[in-house]
């Protein structure tokens, strides 16, 4: 490679006699890397909600459910106590988005599109849902893949009544003030599922719109003869964002908030800055280079501004869309389509983004840390 060396602590040209510097880390799986040694309850349920399978929404129905229930004390939920949050949360979804896994048919979801269609009765719905909506999703809710599991946030209950019991973990985890951006995480997530879903094979790059607030998937130009691709609006930017930063500033690490009027709502923040779009080899609004910020690092006195990223910011941003593609589509497949197939090709692609960054901009910038590192 010509220039710097990838992610040369150095940050200048290859000098005679030096080595080349230790290359990131190419990471096989995400899930591992995400859950530190020691991971917090917030790390454990998001890793339910971005690495486990995505082959229905169930799992995402029943993470809403659960938040719903967080301010009850009773620790043990029948299932036709769950029955009514569950199916509600899914029937929201099916009036915008009718796939809702990769299966052909479910019978659980024509009984919730019965309720939608007025055909089903509250009461209907919910018996329906007792006998056929828990299925495997139960069983399946911790699993991350690989043999992995998360903490238990519940256990099944079978006798007097079917049902699930909360544990202590679940009950810490909803009360740590918190709950409401987790919640909208979740959607966020389901929402890019399911727009995956709706196309199939063809799965839609994902870009923002102007200023970096949502989420927007194009879908091929073929369709029904389009010339320019279909846009269409999928979830909030910081929705999306949140759960893979762990609810931490990018930069310094401070909490941030993700829910309207929250004192500490984030920023969204192009990590190379905006003004140098024209001299980077990619897309300066595309999902790899957006990243969530508190509001000191990204416009404060001695913010980043539309300065040059560090290299061990680089590297952070390198660490940080790995754990995007290991939570696959779409934004995963949106990463590899727009910096490369392999981990190595997409940290050479931000070496050669600093590259010339760094040569229109010359200072870098780094953050003051304010909180421990998290990612």
């Amino acid at each position: 490679m010509n220039g710097w060396y990838l992610f040369d602590e150095l940050a200048a040209a290859p000098r005679a006699g030096i080595p080349p510097p230790k290359q990131t880390r190419i990471y096989k799986s995400a899930v591992p890397t995400f859950l530190t040694s020691t991971p917090s309850l917030e790390d454990n349920w998001r890793a339910v909600i971005l690495f486990g399978r995505n082959t229905a929404s169930y799992k995402f129905a029943l993470g809403q459910a659960l938040l719903s229930l967080g301010k009850n004390q009773d620790d043990v939920v029948r299932l036709d106590e769950l029955a009514t949050p569950y199916a509600r949360a899914l029937c929201d979804h099916l009036k915008q988005a009718p796939k809702q896994g990769t299966f052909q048919k479910s019978t659980f979801l024509q009984e919730c599109q019965r309720w939608i269609d007025r055909v089903y009765s509250d009461d209907q719905l919910r018996d329906a849902t007792v006998k056929h909506g828990f299925g495997d999703v139960l069983d399946a809710f911790h699993n991350l893949g690989g043999g992995r599991e998360s903490v238990r946030f519940f256990h099944k209950e079978q006798r007097p009544q079917k049902g699930i019991r909360l544990t202590s973990e679940f009950f810490r985890l909803a009360n740590e003030g918190i709950a409401p951006d987790l919640e909208r995480e979740v959607e966020g997530r389901w929402r890019l599922v399911e727009t995956a879903w709706e196309a199939g094979v063809s799965v839609p790059l994902i870009e923002t719109d102007d200023q970096g607030e949502r989420l927007i998937a194009l879908f091929g130009e073929e369709e029904q003869g389009l010339n320019q691709p279909r846009r269409v609006s999928v979830t909030s930017s910081r929705d999306a964002l949140n759960g893979y930063q762990k609810g931490h500033c990018f930069y310094c690490f401070a909490q941030i908030g993700i829910t309207a009027g929250a004192n500490d709502l984030a920023d969204v923040d192009h990590v190379f800055p905006h003004v140098l779009g024209p001299r980077l080899p990619g897309n300066v609004n595309g999902i790899w280079n957006l990243v969530l910020a508190c509001r000191d690092c990204n416009r404060g006195v001695s913010g980043k501004s539309d300065l040059v990223p560090a290299l061990e910011l680089v590297e952070r941003l390198h660490t940080r869309n790995e754990f995007l593609i290991g939570s696959k589509h779409p934004l995963g497949e949106t990463i590899v389509r727009q910096t490369g197939k392999s981990a190595s090709a997409r940290a050479d692609f931000l070496q050669k983004c600093f590259n010339a960054a760094i040569t229109n901009r010359i200072a870098t910038w780094k953050p003051i840390i304010r909180a421990t590192p998290v990612f």
